[in-house]
């Protein structure tokens, strides 16, 4: 067992973590749509589980955890649900109130200790946020906490495999770690049953994306603020020269049209209480 010492380094490092995630996003959330296509494109597809809105004596709500900047936050207001859009980042936060006004509202919160009441919503939707948290079951045991007992989860989350292209890229350069590790779908499987939920729906699909050139890449990481490594890496700038590499060492896998592909893979989740 941990002793208090043990136990409040290991608090104190988790909020580090948190604190470096939310200002990476923060820096991020004034230009974050320009490089958010992949997002969009995927949060389209999730959006599309969630049930249509029939008339109601009153209006369905949703918390839209990790809406950044609020873009499917205002989708799901246009499809008639009562929505807070949440955020670890203040800056996200705002973004997402310029864009979406006295529609929504906001709540600047953790995934893992959201501060609202038991059976809060009706549904809680998160595209592309969750998997920021090392252990999937710990959110998700707070989702299910402040969804209603008949409501359901919505979520994606990236697993293992994706940006295979860059990691190899990087791996012809040095060997130390400039691209994220996932899950694997076996591990969020074994964490989902943890929390206790239900799987209704759960797939994994590949979602490609393609660019010019391995810089328009690292740039539209660099702009949604996936820059965060949650597994350390050596501090330093990296020059020109290093990008230059960069760029050869990923034409390798340059298609025929002359576009290079970075593939994603993407679970897409549908959970209820069981």
């Amino acid at each position: 067992m941990l002793d208090d010492k043990q136990t409040n380094a290991a608090f104190l490092i988790e909020q580090s973590k948190k604190l470096s995630i939310a200002n990476a996003f923060g820096r991020a959330a004034p230009h974050y749509d320009k490089s958010a296509a992949f997002q969009r494109q995927v949060g389209h597809q999730l959006i599309a589980l969630m049930p249509k809105q029939q008339v109601q004596p009153a209006k369905l709500s949703v918390i839209d955890v990790g809406c950044g900047t609020g873009y499917f936050s205002y989708e799901l207001h246009h499809q008639g649900f009562e929505v807070t859009a949440a955020d670890i980042s203040a800056e996200m936060l705002l973004q997402a109130q310029q864009r979406c006004g006295v529609h929504c509202q906001y709540l600047y919160t953790d995934a893992e200790n959201i501060v609202m009441a038991n059976d809060s919503y009706d549904y809680a939707f998160s595209n592309l946020a969750l998997q920021w948290c090392d252990d999937l079951s710990v959110p998700l045991r707070e989702l299910q906490r402040v969804v209603k007992s008949d409501g359901a989860i919505f979520f994606t989350t990236l697993i293992e495999g994706s940006l295979n292209e860059l990691k190899h890229a990087w791996s012809q350069i040095d060997d130390k770690p400039h691209v994220n590790r996932f899950k694997t779908q076996q591990r969020i499987e074994a964490e989902i049953a943890q929390s206790g939920l239900m799987i209704e729906t759960l797939e994994c699909n590949s979602v490609t994306v393609y660019y010019s050139s391995a810089m328009k890449l690292m740039r539209d990481l660099k702009g949604i603020g996936a820059t965060h490594l949650q597994q350390q890496r050596q501090a330093g700038l990296i020059g020109r020269q290093t990008f230059i590499e960069l760029e050869h060492a990923y034409d390798y896998f340059r298609l025929d049209n002359g576009l290079l592909p970075a593939t994603y893979q993407v679970c897409f989740g549908v959970l209820k209480n069981a």
